[in-house]
């Protein structure tokens, strides 16, 4: 499973630096950047939260998810 981050995306479309998005969310650049270049373990949901309300956006417009082709397991 992969997780696709698409946030890149998101701030050029509102021409959006990533230290106004930190700024206006509250956290730091460097989480920022941790979250854009997928390399979170996890996101809190109010820091999603407020990144969609920042950017004006659905969770969807950030966040995609891409099957895994290598995983043939099938899990309930």
């Amino acid at each position: 499973m992969a997780i696709v981050v698409n946030l890149d995306v998101a701030l050029a479309k509102r021409k959006m630096s990533v230290t106004e998005l930190a700024d206006a969310v509250g956290i730091t650049v460097a989480n920022i950047s941790v979250l854009k270049n997928a390399r979170a373990k996890a996101v809190r949901f109010t820091t999603l939260d407020a990144i969609c309300r920042v950017l004006e956006c659905q969770p969807g417009d950030i966040l995609a998810w891409v099957p895994d082709v290598s995983d043939t397991s099938v899990r309930a």
